[in-house]
């Protein structure tokens, strides 16, 4: 993935990880995304705007325990910089969520410009992060369309499996609508692949199909499946902090060098050019 950035030039920028398709490794990244990027000494706030609360959960906050939140920003009673919280690395922080959160779509549909409530809010803390990760939910509701409203770039993570593309034309359609009518600066940041399986065809015909639709948007790193990666959260902690010498570690801090434009990972993938899934009737056969 051809990166046209250097580093000096990203100060206080927000990526918004998307897919209204669930199960695709969209908390997973964002926790370990932001996780990544803390670690090459950059200052990250990490926005958890899904009410299942897995992003502040698995970087070790109980959701449960949650006072200030998400919620309370999006309905404007509370200054963002209210709700952020300290974790285990100096310099990611947190905003957190809770199952609040159910009713802010509802509370915010007759709100005066409700599509912009987390693009306020995050105004007044742009300036004082490098990076602010949006962790969004699995659906294309008000909650993420205050994310794409707010956020410089939409990063999607793409699962490795037979219907790999499917609703991603519908979340490609919204983020033009949102580009053309709500937000005109927002930007593909880029199209990850996750939970890679390489011993099966599948995977590297997925792999394939999508490099063939997005192009140069497809980042080289592609994350696998770990066990590694799965348990992480289970004890509240980023794969970094977990087990920073898994496969799913190493592959996240690609990721951030990519994103970053220090490095850019070789593909290794073995991939016979001529053989195109998208010509073919059964990908998983």
């Amino acid at each position: 993935m051809e990166h046209s950035v250097t580093i000096y030039e990203i100060m206080g920028k927000i990526i918004t990880i998307c897919n209204q398709k669930g199960g695709t490794g969209k908390t997973t990244t964002a926790v370990n995304l932001a996780t990544a990027l803390a670690l090459t000494q950059k200052r990250v706030l990490l926005v958890d705007l899904d009410p299942q609360a897995n992003a502040t959960s698995g970087i070790g906050i109980n959701k449960h325990s949650i006072k200030k939140s998400t919620y309370h920003v999006l309905l404007e009673e509370l200054d963002i910089k209210e709700t952020i919280q300290p974790t285990a690395l100096p310099n990611l922080f947190l905003s957190p969520s809770n199952l609040d959160l159910t009713g802010a779509e509802v509370e915010l549909v007759s709100a005066l410009g409700r599509e912009y409530h987390l693009k306020k809010a995050l105004a007044k803390e742009k300036d004082n992060y490098d990076y602010i990760i949006l962790d969004s939910p699995p659906s294309l509701g008000l909650l993420t369309i205050n994310a794409l409203c707010a956020a410089d770039s939409v990063l999607i993570p793409v699962q490795c499996e037979y219907y790999a593309l499917e609703g991603v034309t519908q979340l490609i359609n919204t983020v033009k609508l949102i580009k053309d009518n709500l937000n005109p600066g927002l930007e593909i940041e880029g199209v990850l692949l996750t939970m890679a399986d390489f011993r099966t065809n599948l995977t590297k015909e997925v792999v394939q199909e999508v490099r063939n639709y997005f192009k140069e948007k497809v980042y080289n790193t592609v994350i696998p499946r770990n066990i590694r990666l799965t348990e992480a959260p289970s004890f509240g902690k980023p794969i970094a902090l977990y087990d920073k010498d898994s496969i799913g570690a190493h592959k996240y801090e690609e990721l951030a060098q990519e994103i970053l434009g220090i490095v850019k990972p070789e593909v290794r993938l073995d991939i016979s050019p001529e053989k195109n899934p998208m010509e073919q009737n059964n990908p998983g056969a």
